[in-house]
């Protein structure tokens, strides 16, 4: 079984919330969801409700960028378009996703988020990594690559 896993990774969609099986060398080919055939990967992140926060960070095997922000944060609004651009670059192999503290203040609760915009790395629905503050796409993407790297084998 464990070699099976390693073959393949839960992978969930971002728009129906299914878990799909991906091999892993099929990571980087466009994979469609089993249930509803959209794309798996949009080059986009997921804007993300308590419910799709627990299929995505506890389900899914890929690790998984959070943006904590909210609509009314002025430099939360100014690194939208960088985290956007992150996402092109670190998916397949990162799933990128937001969560609106106003609409959601249970998860800002749940992981104390005291300023945002806030990035949280999660790994094995463990979060291994944070950051607080705005950053451009390099160093988001660089700073997810360093903490990816030092984080521990799930």
């Amino acid at each position: 079984m464990s070699e099976k896993t390693a073959d393949s990774l839960h992978v969930v969609c971002p728009h129906c919330q299914t878990t799909n099986r991906v091999r892993t060398q099929q990571l980087g080919s466009a994979p469609d969801c089993g249930q509803c055939h959209k794309p798996l990967f949009t080059g986009h992140p997921v804007a993300l409700d308590t419910a799709a926060f627990e299929r995505h960070v506890g389900r899914g095997q890929l690790p998984v960028l959070v943006d904590f922000w909210a609509p009314w944060c002025g430099p939360c609004r100014q690194m939208a378009p960088a985290f956007e651009q992150a996402a092109r670059t670190l998916e397949p192999h990162v799933r990128l996703a937001k969560v609106d503290t106003e609409a959601q203040p249970a998860l800002g609760a749940r992981f104390n988020i005291r300023s945002i915009p806030t990035l949280a790395l999660f790994v094995g629905g463990r979060e291994i990594a944070r950051q607080p503050g705005a950053m451009g796409s390099a160093d988001i993407v660089r700073w997810t690559q360093h903490a990816l790297r030092r984080a521990p084998t799930v």
